[in-house]
């Protein structure tokens, strides 16, 4: 599929993984829209290096916790140029263990990880379909979705029961909307291993984690990126959730 010249929506750009995402995008000669929640200051940075290669970007700050987010990227993006790639980064990673947790607790990760995605892709389809008027009878593909979504989602752990089951979602939501929109949108999920973490892991958890994964090593953002790059290239691809996690979830 050739990006060049198109607009790229990235939620969550300003994290570690998020930017390094958009400037993958940057290289490969798309425009970005930058969406950031809190991390302004990442954004920009983002923003200036993908602009710095030649490229038009912008920093939109939003809470993906409501719903009217979605049309707002939507609107933004447009003016950078036609739209064709939606990638759902962001979410919130938190450990709910069961009985702990309250309403406000459950639905903002619900919101952020599982309604945000959603919305932005249903904002994204109606686009498409004002942007070609034969897009319900095109044969060859026009866009793509990706949803970063976590190896929790398919082997889920226990006391993140609200975050695993979002990442589960998400990947229903994967394999509804390959059916739905095919062949005009591939629409696939990348289930990430330990590429980040929240904070800076003690030695003792680090070696715990390392003994379960098969390649031993943590993971990196360009393992993720190389991952994109194959999907948009190989468009006899959709409806996929490619684990990207050294062999941890066999």
């Amino acid at each position: 599929m050739e990006i060049t010249g198109k607009t790229v929506i990235i939620t969550g750009a300003s994290g570690q993984l998020g930017s390094e995402i958009a400037l993958c995008f940057g290289r490969m000669g798309a425009n970005c829209l930058c969406h950031y929640h809190t991390h302004e200051d990442g954004a920009n940075e983002t923003v200036a290096a993908i602009q710095s290669l030649g490229r038009k970007a912008v920093a939109v700050g939003a809470d993906l916790a409501f719903a009217d987010t979605a049309a707002l990227l939507m609107v933004e993006a447009q003016k950078l140029g036609p739209v064709r790639v939606i990638v759902n980064s962001a979410s919130i990673f938190a450990r709910q263990p069961i009985g702990t947790f309250g309403e406000s607790e459950v639905s903002e990760v619900l919101a952020v990880n599982l309604a945000a995605p959603m919305h932005l892709c249903n904002e994204f389809v109606k686009y498409l379909k004002h942007a070609e008027p034969n897009f319900q009878k095109e044969q060859e593909t026009l866009a793509a979705i990706i949803n970063l979504v976590d190896v929790a989602g398919i082997k889920p752990w226990g006391e993140y029961g609200p975050y695993s089951a979002s990442r589960a979602g998400l990947i229903g939501l994967t394999k509804s909307l390959a059916k739905e929109l095919a062949p005009a949108v591939m629409v696939n999920a990348i289930a990430p291993g330990i590429v980040t973490w929240p904070g800076k892991m003690d030695p003792a958890e680090e070696q715990k984690q390392l003994k379960m994964i098969l390649a031993g090593r943590f993971g990196t953002p360009k393992d993720i990126t190389r991952t994109i790059e194959f999907l948009l290239d190989n468009d006899y691809i959709t409806g996929e959730v490619i684990s990207i996690d050294g062999g941890r979830s066999i």
